[in-house]
């Protein structure tokens, strides 16, 4: 295993941990956010010892590729919820499979991202799920718009939804349309907080920890698509 850490004396305002088994790619992925103001504080190629760095380090956010040989991305999310690590996770991978976008959004990834994108759209992605918003390649919008069925069954799910009030049905529809709170706030006429206190109550009631993961269970009932109709 080969890490490489890194904490600076002087804290940054965002401390990064960057777990991918591309040499290169980790390499220059880590120039390009410290020239960006962003400090890396760990880089590895290996999902074990990715774990022990998110525990000792607590970064401020997990980059994490999808697929890597030994324990992949996946497993890692796992052991991280396993080991009770709070650091919000952002997949960034070259996988536009359903399965590993649905799978991560199980897991409890907070985004799911391209490595294709652009810097200024990957700098914005990292602000956002520090703001505790969500963040999906666009490409991978469609793919949750198609996906009317997940992998896996959603158990009573019915019953979540009947306890959704008519304004928290609506602000899930747009959720669903991978919507930002101010998105969503223009578009209804209301405030950026008052679509905080929907997605927080939206989020109790389907007893989910994410907007994604509510996001995800609107598109397989087919909620998401009623906002157009």
């Amino acid at each position: 295993m080969s890490a490489e850490v890194n904490r600076a004396s002087d804290a940054q305002p965002l401390c990064v941990l960057i777990i991918d088994d591309h040499t290169l790619f980790r390499s220059g992925l880590k120039e390009l956010l410290e020239r960006r103001g962003i400090e890396v504080v760990g880089t590895t190629g290996d999902g074990e010892e990715g774990c022990v760095l998110a525990q000792e380090l607590e970064p401020d956010v997990i980059l994490l590729d999808v697929r890597m040989p030994g324990m992949g991305g996946l497993t890692v999310l796992e052991r991280l919820t396993e080991a009770g690590v709070k650091t919000p996770v952002l997949m960034l991978t070259t996988s536009t499979e359903d399965k590993d976008l649905i799978a991560s959004v199980r897991g409890g990834a907070k985004g799911y991202l391209l490595k294709d994108l652009e810097p200024d759209d990957l700098i914005g992605s990292l602000r956002k799920v520090m703001a505790g918003e969500r963040a999906i390649a666009p490409e991978m919008a469609g793919v949750l718009a198609r996906v009317v069925h997940g992998d896996e069954p959603v158990s009573d799910s019915d019953d979540r939804f009947a306890e959704l009030t008519p304004r928290e049905m609506e602000i899930l529809c747009h959720l669903a349309q991978g919507e930002s709170n101010k998105e969503i706030a223009r578009e209804l006429g209301i405030s950026n907080g008052t679509v905080k206190l929907h997605v927080r109550a939206i989020l109790r009631k389907l007893r989910v920890r994410s907007r994604v993961e509510a996001a995800v269970l609107a598109v397989e009932e087919g909620i998401g698509t009623r906002k157009q109709n």
